[in-house]
This record gives C-alpha cells, sequence and structure tokens, in this order.
C-alpha cells in the first residue's frame, strides 16, 4: 500500500526544492524579525507581503514525540512503533516529522536532532535523527 506524500504548491515549493538538494529553507519575516513555518503567503501577525527564504541548517531540538505502537493508518503498518515528534529549529520554528534511525526508549524531550532526509520519486521528506 503506497503512503500519502504531501503535493508541494507554489507557496511551499520553495521549501520542497531545498529538500531535494538535501537544504532545509524556512521563511523569515523583516516586519516580525522572525522565522515562520508553514510556508505561507503573508507574514502571520502583520500580514505583510516580506517573506524571504532562507536556507536553515535543519539541526532541531526534540520538543515533543509519541511511539505509535500500532499503525497511524494502514499504509504505514510496517513501521511500528512509529515515533512522531515534534522538533523546534534554533531559528525558532516547529515541525511535526518521524523519528528514525534511532531506539524509542533513546528519545529524550531536549534531546539534538539532525535532518535526515528521504528521497522519493516525486519528493524528499524531512525527518530527524539523533544527533551522533
Amino acid at each position: 500500500m503506497t503512503r500519502p506524500i504531501p503535493l508541494p504548491t507554489p507557496t511551499s515549493a520553495p521549501y520542497w526544492d531545498g529538500l531535494r538538494r538535501h537544504e532545509v529553507w524556512c521563511q523569515f519575516s523583516p516586519s516580525l524579525d522572525a522565522y515562520v513555518f508553514y510556508p505561507r503567503v503573508l507574514a502571520p501577525g502583520t500580514l505583510a507581503d516580506d517573506l524571504q527564504w532562507r536556507r536553515i541548517s535543519g539541526a532541531a531540538t526534540l520538543v515533543s514525540f509519541a511511539v505509535a505502537q500500532r499503525p497511524v493508518a494502514p499504509q504505514f503498518a510496517d513501521t511500528v512503533p512509529h515515533l512522531l515528534g515534534v522538533v523546534q529549529w534554533p531559528e525558532g520554528p516547529r515541525l511535526a516529522t518521524e523519528l528514525v534511525d534511532v531506539d524509542p526508549e533513546e528519545l529524550r524531550i531536549g534531546m539534538a536532532l539532525t535532518p535526515v532526509f528521504v528521497d522519493h520519486p516525486d519528493i524528499t521528506l524531512l525527518h530527524y535523527t539523533a544527533a551522533r
């Protein structure tokens, strides 16, 4: 069974294009003096049309996680336990993602993570693993 994949939009295309190159790109708003994520057209709060794409390291910190002992959907039956996480980039934004190549017993809030780029034929996904 095929897993669902995200569909890039014109607004999110720079993010997905960066992942294809194994780079992480995030929008920055000068009016907010802050990075924002998920990709959008106007800056949150100010509604300024000043969003710029900037490359970031992609390093992150684990802020929340769940270890799913049952598949979250039939397409994920082969990934049990399925490690789901919320990570925070040093630039500020948070991202929901999968945690890979890590023992569930090793997961700790605040642990340092490094990006893992998972290439598929039509898209590259951003997952995370423990920084070593």
